[in-house]
């Protein structure tokens, strides 16, 4: 990575972000604050207009998905952006102020809609206080004539006409009164009462004490006309609605307009973002920040090209962000490594590594030719149909790689569908057929399909238990080996060969014992001078930075207690056995229901579902696991041994676009 310093006239300054943003060759750096004799062009007005239309166009887009959705299919969003020529830039420029006035016209018929949904919901609470009201020949908000006083309201418990009269002439005995019960039901009863104006207050009393209260929404009008008048509105309200509706959903044509236009925006306001932290002066402006070592000449040539201006490059220090390279088969990984951290300045780039072992172990997890094919041609045609971009591709050709490593993981357990084939053909033969036989078994006289001995993960699975702790222990020294390298490079040659070099041949030496229980004796003692070697150099060299020499043996002794830690590592990988395992099970007991109706028509059809529905289910349960447990492998048992992350990604100033992309030049 380099640095780049580019000083070019103000006058080119358009052009020259046009061509910058469209490149993607530099990543701009922002200061805070400009140095001396330059100051800072504020543009944040027109920025924000930008970042406005954005939102608009963002939120009308909501509105049309609301009213009338999209047709898109399940797999729609494997499907790249749009791809324009670059003169179409100009005419969405053209176009935008009339995209922005639909838009603005789509969010106010979506308000309108909105407003009109709350008005319905309070007519709807009107109207259901009113209905017990409906008897009622005077407005609600009648309190009395010039000699008679009129309480309109509800009482907080059911009363009859008896009860009532009881319990107001026990108030006040001496109050006259006259009243109506309009509606009773428990709980609650509404009710009229009548008394002379002279007993107005005597009255108010004894209907307070009874828990008397007026109607939260008293009208002018009496309770039926204000109800019909009600029901009139809500119709209008309805049908202003529809119409509404209507008009949004006219302008679903628009939606590839608005989403053009949104992206116009959405690079305008990236640029003057970038302008708002250039410095400037009178003439001239000043660029800052990181561009690939092999895109040097590239972007020299560019700004020439485009501008009168002078680019300088200098060394990068620690802070530089990171632009990973890696060829074709180890690409799709890098999404895997940035997940977990971009490199720090002191790492190496992995990726090769992750991506040769991520595809292994898949594979292994995933463990069948058949769903490894189907991933192959899936994969396959998604990448040749859709046209994916970048990064959708790359996780596709991931899955693809995995896919052939699945097949051929799949043909080593002899597993196609699981038992699929032989499963078949004892059903229509009547036969005894196994797919193939294992290496446990191989002078086993029962018919197989496939020609070669095959690991059998459900007979030799402790074989298989071995090759899989074998694999771990390759992958965790190839981690300790990046280690040891990057140790070298910092010139700390005492970490390389002590704390990473001991290690290695330690665990070498114990991997040399093992094999020698199996092989020969000689391996035995091999192993065991090589790990006993190892421990004595690991006990004089681990406590090196304690103080003093009892210091120094104990930090050397306590050091070789990190052999539980390798242990369980090595332990960790047995799920290499487990979920391959797994998905061979399932698949056998998904073919074995699929043929226990027999061959007759129903059978047939039974089998078809059956056989569908279960390695369906199959394939989505076994390969999520498998990535998951793919990459705690990567995570957990390799990066830890060595990778520290931390670093930042190259970030270039480009078209940061979401539905359209500028056809690249021929």
């Amino acid at each position: 990575m380099k640095t780049v310093r580019i000083i070019a006239l103000r006058q080119d300054r358009k052009r020259l972000l046009e061509h910058l943003q469209d490149s993607s060759l530099v990543q701009i750096t922002k200061s805070e604050s400009s140095r001396e004799g330059f100051r800072r062009v504020n543009v944040s007005a027109q920025m924000q207009v930008f970042e406005r239309n954005v939102d608009l166009t963002e939120q009308a887009l909501k509105v049309l998905d609301n009213a009338k959705p999209e047709k898109a299919g399940m797999l729609a969003s494997f499907k790249g952006r749009r791809e324009i020529d670059p003169d179409e830039i100009g005419e969405i420029a053209a176009n935008a102020k009339e995209v922005i006035e639909a838009c603005s016209r789509i969010t106010e018929l979506d308000k309108e809609c909105s407003d009109n949904t709350a008005e319905q919901i309070r007519i709807k609470t009107q109207l259901a206080q009113l209905e017990s009201w409906q008897k009622l020949d005077i407005p609600l908000n009648t309190t009395g004539t010039k000699s008679t006083a009129v309480f309109i309201g509800s009482l907080p418990e059911q009363f009859t006409e008896q009860r009532l009269k009881e319990a107001l002439a026990a108030e006040n005995p001496k109050l006259e009164f006259e009243f109506e019960i309009q509606h009773s039901e428990p709980g609650f009863t509404n009710v009229v009462v009548f008394a002379p104006q002279s007993q107005k207050a005597m009255a108010e009393e004894a209907l307070r004490a009874l828990g008397f209260a007026k109607p939260m929404s008293p009208t002018s009008k009496i309770p039926k006309v204000k109800a019909e008048r009600l029901r009139e509105k809500s119709k209008k309200l309805t049908e202003e609605t529809e119409n509404a509706q209507k008009e949004i959903a006219a302008f679903a044509d628009m939606r590839d307009k608005i989403k053009s236009t949104q992206d116009y925006f959405r690079i305008r306001s990236d640029k003057y973002n970038v302008i708002n932290h250039l410095d400037h002066s009178k003439h001239v402006f000043v660029i800052e920040g990181y561009v690939p070592e092999e895109d040097c000449e590239k972007l020299e040539a560019l700004c020439s090209r485009v501008s009168t201006c002078s680019v300088e490059f200098g060394e990068a220090g620690d802070d530089a962000p990171v632009k990973l390279k890696n060829n074709k088969l180890a690409e799709p990984a890098q999404g895997i490594l940035t997940m977990y951290a971009a490199p720090g300045k002191t790492d190496v780039d992995p990726t090769p590594i992750l991506a040769f072992f991520f595809y292994f172990f898949f594979g292994m997890m995933f463990s069948d030719a058949g769903y490894g094919l189907l991933m192959i041609i899936a994969t396959g045609l998604m990448i040749k149909i859709f046209k994916p971009d970048k990064k959708m591709r790359n996780n596709l050709k991931l899955f693809q790689y995995c896919g052939v490593s699945t097949t051929i993981w799949g043909l080593v357990f002899g597993s196609i569908f699981g038992d699929a084939p032989a499963a078949l053909y004892n059903a229509f033969t009547g036969s005894n057929a196994v797919m193939a036989h294992s290496i446990s078994n191989m002078g086993d006289s029962t018919q197989a399909l496939l020609p070669w001995p095959v690991i059998d993960p459900q007979k030799d699975a402790l074989t298989l238990m071995i090759i899989s702790i074998a694999f771990g222990l390759i992958h965790i020294l190839v981690g300790m080996g990046c280690k040891f390298a990057v140790c070298w490079k910092q010139k700390d040659y005492a970490g390389a060969l002590f704390d990473t070099g001991l290690w290695m041949l330690m665990l070498i030496g114990f991997a040399v014992l093992a094999a020698g229980m199996i092989v020969s004796p000689v391996l035995i003692t091999a192993g065991a001078v090589i790990a006993v070697a190892c421990a004595v150099g690991l006990i004089l060299t681990q406590g090196r930075g304690k103080k003093g020499i009892v210091g120094k043996a104990i930090g050397g002794v306590a050091s070789l207690y990190d052999i539980t830690s390798y242990i369980s590592d090595l332990l960790s990988y047995s799920r290499l056995l487990a979920l391959g395992l797994t998905t061979g099970v399932m698949a056998q007991v998904f073919n074995m229901l699929a043929t226990m109706m027999g061959t007759n028509v129903l059978g047939i059809v039974f089998m078809i579902v059956i056989f569908l529905l279960g390695h369906l289910i199959n394939i989505g349960l076994n390969a999520l696991g498998a990535y998951v447990h793919t990459m705690r492998l990567q995570y957990v048992e390799m990066f830890s041994k060595f990778y520290e992350g931390g670093g930042k990604e190259f970030e270039p100033f480009s078209l940061n676009s979401k539905y359209i992309k500028i056809q690249e030049d021929k």
